[in-house]
């Protein structure tokens, strides 16, 4: 433990996330110079040492973070006694079937890490065989699993070693792995469930909540298109509002003329609407894309719509094992508990939402 403690600090002072190959060569040295460390059996001498320093720098780098060490913490948020501390993960979730499941029969860490490292090869092809991939993400899923909850690693580096997550059709995957549910496709049947519900809640209570609530049902009110979108675009927005959380936090928007690290800075989750930079009128801009916002970094763009970027979020939420924000806590819980039916208990302010629904 002690010869892994020094070379975790050492690899640190140097590299913050260093990639395999740099670990590897970590090891190599270490049982060439001490031949007493090589291990017996191994086809190398030194794998076991090469997975022992990766999970050790992954531990080095989460005592950093909650220290405050600015190389390792993007996001922050204020904690007792007015401390900053990073954007915690999160212990099994309400619904989640497999938080960290069992390797597959024959496969140990470092089969299912060639079996990772094929993968990131994979994505980097021009024609992705999308069936491969699904197939290689299933194999690798208690790798994966186990590197998310144990290692804690930054969203920037999960998107590094597994890039195929990222992908739409993957999310959706990856989140009925873990909860056993169809992300699409029941948010999308609760949507249409609660929007009318929650849009007659929203017009109710509107003078409670100030401009904010008047201005986006105004808003609503002006659409002459696709009214059933943007009624559940509004609906979405609105939640936020309604059970008052921070919704400015949330949904966000930007120019496509504003530098790229002006649109993400100091975003810490969001879903962010970047506009076109033109003569249209303020009440009906033109959208240029719908992006994901993770951790300072758009993970996921092109989106078609505002309640189909909702639903990979919440997802994503999930996939990478990450904590309701406490600044969006009770939109969060209205999706877990009431959309997608993942928990049976909730708080009480979720709970008088639920009864006025079903009223």
């Amino acid at each position: 433990m002690e010869i892994l403690d020094k070379l975790a600090q050492e690899i640190f002072s140097l590299k913050a996330y260093p990639d395999k190959h740099q670990i590897e060569s970590v090891a190599s040295e270490l049982v060439n110079k001490h031949p007493c460390l090589m291990e017996p059996g191994s086809s190398r001498g030194y794998d076991g040492w090469t997975t022992s320093i990766k999970y050790k720098l992954g531990n080095y780098r989460s005592k950093l973070r909650q220290a405050g060490c600015n190389e390792v913490c993007v996001n922050k948020k204020r904690g007792k006694d007015n401390v900053d501390v990073r954007f915690s993960l999160k212990k099994a979730k309400r619904g989640e079937v497999n938080h960290v499941p069992d390797h597959p029969e024959s496969y140990d860490d470092d089969a299912l890490e060639d079996q990772r490292c094929f993968l990131v090869n994979t994505m980097k092809k021009n024609s992705k065989d999308m069936e491969l991939i699904s197939q290689k993400m299933e194999l690798t899923f208690s790798l994966r699993r186990k590197e998310i909850v144990e290692v804690e690693p930054m969203v920037q580096e999960i998107q590094e070693r597994w890039p195929a997550l990222f992908l739409e059709e993957q999310i959706c995957e990856e989140f009925y792995r873990v909860t056993t549910k169809d992300l699409l496709g029941t948010f999308r049947a609760a949507l249409d469930q609660y929007t009318l519900g929650l849009l007659k809640l929203y017009r109710a209570r509107k003078a409670t909540f100030g401009d904010t609530m008047e201005g986006l049902l105004d808003r609503l009110d002006k659409e002459t298109s696709d009214i059933a979108l943007h009624r559940k675009t509004t609906c979405l927005e609105g939640l936020p509002i309604f059970v008052r959380d921070t919704s400015k936090k949330l949904f966000l928007t930007c120019l496509d003329t504003d530098p790229d690290d002006k649109q993400t800075t100091g975003v810490q989750m969001g879903i962010l609407t970047v506009l076109v930079d033109d003569d249209a009128p303020p009440s009906t801009p033109t959208v240029n894309s719908i992006a994901i916002v993770l951790e300072e970094s758009i993970v996921l763009s092109d989106l078609p719509d505002i309640p189909t970027a909702f639903a990979y979020l919440f997802g994503l939420l999930y996939t990478l094992n990450m904590e309701f924000p406490k600044e969006h806590k009770y939109t969060f819980e209205v999706v877990q508990h009431i959309f997608m039916e993942l928990s049976s208990t909730c708080s009480q302010r979720v709970r008088s939402l639920k009864t006025k629904l079903l009223m």
